[in-house]
């Protein structure tokens, strides 16, 4: 969710497949790098499962939602330096060495998770492993276009965009695989510490981006590592073709002058062009985030069991159909972004988001309205293991979602015959759970049973496949495509960061927002925030399908711009 993919064609594909059979180190470099998006995916994706077990083993984690927001959260706090400082140490030491260095982090920190003897200590290896997930953000795709023949390369940095969705659905075997195992959240979030080893001891073996060898006048090394990626009848135009290439990015920086960050900024905000680029580009990249795709990826298996889903092993498969979901989203991106536009696509796919944001809403309304009661008989089985917010002796009738808001000390065990009769409300702790479970009822702390836990399934696949083609890869495309060329380095910058603060922000909010609120509202409160965004990005964001880099500018310049028109007769007669 938070990595951009590059748009490639059919054509495109069909070309990379020839040529990567014909000279297979292309893959090899490719490969190798992508690894670095696999593990972006895998780490992003694997908490959502290990949470689960993790609330098991740690009272004090089930019983504060702050706690399990930050626990999630702090590895996109890690991305949001990890992705700033992994841009200076690309630039500075090159590619490679960025990429060894994020292997490095995600190996350390998937350790010092698997080990961990207290939460703070989990905070400490997500911390790590965010580290390694911004540089990775950043540095893979840069590689991977920076050591790709021109013609493929669309195709080469979209894969990359794939194994990042293909890492997160792995996550989600993986965590369906552990559910048994002795450790389980352990292995599962220890597990990213294999292919980190694998790309560390690939990318030992391979060369640096030909392209920053060529920038830092090592143009001979550069030479011999084109060599190996172009047939010999390509070489020579390919060298001219980076030569020319390179000089025409010195000179647009030259363009730009010698100023200081805050310096570069200024200059670019006196741009008409760049600031309406700079509205549209933010805007879509935090309207991607406040969707509330992240709170799908995050907590898939935690929204699960809201709808009614207890088993920690059934939640984790029934929301690998949502990952599964994002991934093929991803692969149907990529053939209709160049045919329906970017602009159509964000507003078909917010559409969608909207309806089912809304659905979802409605069946947690129905979920809370139709809750089980709770039963004084029920409770009294378990003898004194009460809720202490529940008085068995005035009179009170609650349901099960009054024992659940009650406190987070609370928890409902169902009735053992029928889960939608009357049932027991009990505090919350192992010994309790235990007892439920061996009595063969149903131990509820998230949510309660109910009918209705398949339309939440539904409409949660049905968000992801609305999100992900449009919301999903879109904001990226549009913010590669709407800045002017001199500018295109601190304006996508200054967008990502708007991306990955805003995933902060709603990863850090969602599970509080849901105990303040509800469910029901908070998914009410995304689907508001989604219509708001709809309005605006029909409002601001114009159409780039298509557009020459000068003809966006020249269109974002027109004085009777409207986003909403798409090239201005201005523009369409200057280009004639």
């Amino acid at each position: 969710m938070e990595g951009g993919v590059q748009k490639a064609d059919k054509t495109e594909f069909m070309e990379c497949f020839n040529l990567t059979w014909k000279q297979p180190y292309i893959l090899r470099l490719a490969f190798s790098a992508g690894i670095g998006g696999l593990l972006f995916g895998y780490d992003t994706g694997v908490i959502s499962g290990a949470l689960l077990y993790i609330r098991d083993d740690f009272e004090s984690v089930d019983r504060s939602t702050v706690l399990q927001e930050t626990i999630v959260s702090m590895a996109v706090a890690g991305a949001i330096v990890g992705a700033g400082f992994g841009g200076w140490l690309s630039d500075r030491f090159g590619r490679r060495p960025s990429i060894i260095l994020a292997d490095l982090l995600f190996f350390i920190g998937a350790i010092i998770m698997a080990t961990a003897p207290i939460p703070g200590i989990i905070i400490l290896g997500r911390i790590f492993v965010g580290f390694g997930v911004g540089m990775a953000s950043m540095t893979a795709p840069l590689y991977i276009s920076e050591a790709s023949p021109a013609r493929i390369r669309g195709a080469l940095v979209s894969t990359n965009g794939l194994l990042i969705t293909g890492g997160q659905f792995l996550s989600y075997l993986i965590n369906l695989a552990f559910t048994k195992a002795p450790g389980t959240w352990r292995w599962m979030l220890g597990v990213a510490a294999v292919p980190a080893l694998v790309q560390f001891l690939l990318m030992l073996s391979l060369p640096e981006s030909p392209r920053w060898l060529y920038r830092k006048e090592r143009k001979e090394e550069a030479v011999d590592i084109l060599r190996k990626i172009y047939p010999a009848d390509e070489v020579e135009a390919e060298i001219e073709a980076l030569r020319l290439s390179v000089e025409a990015e010195i000179a647009e920086e030259g363009s730009i002058g010698e100023y200081s960050l805050p310096g570069k900024l200024s200059k670019a905000l006196s741009s008409v062009a760049v600031r309406r680029g700079l509205v549209a580009g933010i805007l879509c990249q935090v309207a991607q985030q406040f969707v509330g795709i992240n709170t799908v990826m995050y907590y898939s298996p935690t929204i699960v069991q809201l709808a009614g889903f207890a088993s920690n092993s059934t939640a984790l498969a029934l929301s690998l159909i949502t990952s599964g979901l994002n991934a093929l989203g991803s692969i149907v991106s990529i053939y209709f972004v160049d045919r329906a536009g970017r602009r159509r696509l964000l507003l078909l796919s917010l559409i969608g988001i909207i309806t089912c944001l809304a659905l979802l809403s409605g069946v947690f309304f129905g979920v809370a309205k139709h809750s089980p009661a709770v039963s004084i008989e029920e409770t009294q089985l378990f003898g004194n293991h009460t809720c202490p917010s529940f008085d068995t002796t005035s009179g009170m009738t609650w349901t099960c979602m009054d024992c659940m808001r009650a406190t987070s000390e609370c928890g409902f065990c169902a009735h053992a015959g029928n889960k939608l009769l009357p049932g027991a409300c009990l505090q919350s702790d192992s010994t309790v759970r235990d007892a439920c479970h061996a009595n063969h009822r149903e131990w509820y702390t998230r949510g309660c049973p109910s009918n209705f836990g398949w339309l939440a399934l539904v409409a949660l696949g049905a968000y992801i496949v609305s999100y992900s083609p449009g919301m999903g890869t879109v904001p990226w495309i549009v913010n590669s495509e709407i800045y002017p060329l001199r500018y295109r380095g601190i304006c996508g910058g200054l967008a990502a960061v708007a991306n990955w603060v805003s995933n902060l922000i709603v990863t850090q909010t969602f599970l509080s927002l849901t105990e303040a609120l509800g469910t029901a509202p908070t998914f009410l409160l995304f689907c508001g925030i989604s219509a708001v965004a709809f309005v605006f990005i029909f409002l601001l964001v114009p159409e780039t399908k298509g557009l020459p880099f000068e003809e966006v500018e020249m269109m974002l310049e027109s004085k009777d711009y409207k986003a909403w028109r798409g090239v201005t007769r201005e523009s369409k007669d200057h280009s004639t």
